[in-house]
């Protein structure tokens, strides 16, 4: 057994069950359990001060019925942290909305109620948090799930298209043969920001003859004026953050 010659020492009894994030690599621990790629182990304690949730106003969206008692309890399920992934940014965490089931049923139902009848056969997922939500919609509606994936990501012949972020340029790519000329759609994504990435999905479809019906979303940052981005497509939105 390997021991550390000069072991840290932590005061356990100052210690506290905190978030994940509050761990991030900075010190290097040996560690006796094979890794698949390192043989160490990077932890760190950090203090419970450091990026507390905040209070975020998120309202009903002007898509849904703002006396549907489900919207109260999405709105309520999604967190918003500060200064992550970088300072200045306000990241809003549907991760405390899948640990809710009621919540989560809730944001999947509103969705299917509003294709099940529109005769949608392909629900396309923007990655990665468009893998969470698009896959139980096609699902329930009894349409397929095709992932829109970052560069490098689809082992089979793929069709790209580019896009421009605020800083640079990405790629998003579709199987070649995953959709079919005359399909319907709809792009499902956590949250809409700007709209660039939602675009380049709409684009994407289009250059192969699928008709998007709409976009989905359970966030919009309204000041950011995604929808705009987006040209005579619609977009349903269940929460609205100001």
């Amino acid at each position: 057994m390997n021991i550390l010659a000069n072991p840290p020492t932590l005061d356990f009894t100052r210690a506290k069950i905190v978030p994940q994030s509050y761990f991030h690599s900075d010190i290097s621990v040996k560690s006796n359990f094979p890794a698949r790629r390192s043989r160490e182990t990077r932890l760190i304690y950090r203090g419970p001060a450091e990026r507390q949730p905040i209070s975020v106003v998120h309202m009903a969206s002007s898509d849904v019925n703002t006396k549907d008692d489900r919207i109260s309890r999405i709105s309520s399920s999604i967190r918003v942290i500060p200064d992550f992934p970088k300072p200045g940014i306000l990241f809003h965490d549907i991760t405390t909305l899948l640990l809710d089931p009621t919540a989560f049923q809730d944001t999947i139902d509103l969705f299917v109620e509003r294709y099940k009848d529109k005769n949608i056969n392909v629900v396309a997922g923007v990655e990665a948090r468009g893998f969470i939500f698009g896959p139980p919609i096609a699902l329930a509606i009894g349409a397929k799930f095709v992932p829109l994936r970052k560069p490098k990501k689809l082992p089979g012949e793929v069709i790209s298209e580019e896009y421009t972020l605020e800083y640079g340029t990405d790629i998003m790519e579709m199987h070649v043969g995953a959709v079919q000329r005359g399909d319907r759609a709809v792009v499902v994504d956590d949250l809409i920001a700007t709209g660039g990435t939602l675009n380049a999905a709409i684009r994407l479809l289009e250059r192969v003859g699928v008709d998007v019906v709409e976009c989905a979303c359970v966030i919009e940052l309204l000041e950011l004026k995604g929808r705009d981005k987006l040209g005579d497509k619609s977009l349903f939105v269940l929460v609205s953050s100001t």
